[in-house]
């Protein structure tokens, strides 16, 4: 299912990427020394500039469960959104520097669910 999402994201199969599920305390730990965030989040992405290998996507498991279970979502749809989403990154889009860039990346999103068979997530 991860692997589905991810291939969903990318529209060349060339191009490849790591997908990592760790535990809220190591996600905490990238977030606070990348980002400056002392708080586990549910996805970051790290994209590594080349053309074949996109980056990394790392996946805070409790979190990820925490969230589906409080927004009514299965564990395996909101992951496949995350993955969806974290991949979206490393091909270079962004919701956070403008409104106009987060509804291209939202729309981009249900897009992608939609054709896996995933509600909209928003």
């Amino acid at each position: 299912m991860v692997r589905k999402a991810a291939r969903a994201a990318t529209s060349n199969r060339q191009r490849s990427l790591t997908i990592a599920l760790a535990d809220d305390r190591r996600v905490r730990a990238l977030n606070a020394r990348d980002r400056r965030k002392d708080k586990p989040t549910n996805v970051l992405s790290y994209p590594s500039g080349e053309r074949a290998f996109l980056g990394d996507v790392v996946l805070a498991r409790q979190t990820v469960w925490r969230e589906a279970k409080s927004q009514g979502k299965t564990r395996a749809d909101h992951l496949a959104h995350l993955v969806v989403h974290g991949t979206l990154h490393l091909m270079g889009y962004d919701h956070e520097t403008s409104e106009a860039d987060a509804e291209r990346m939202e729309a981009l999103e249900r897009r992608i669910l939609a054709r896996l068979g995933i509600a909209d997530p928003y």
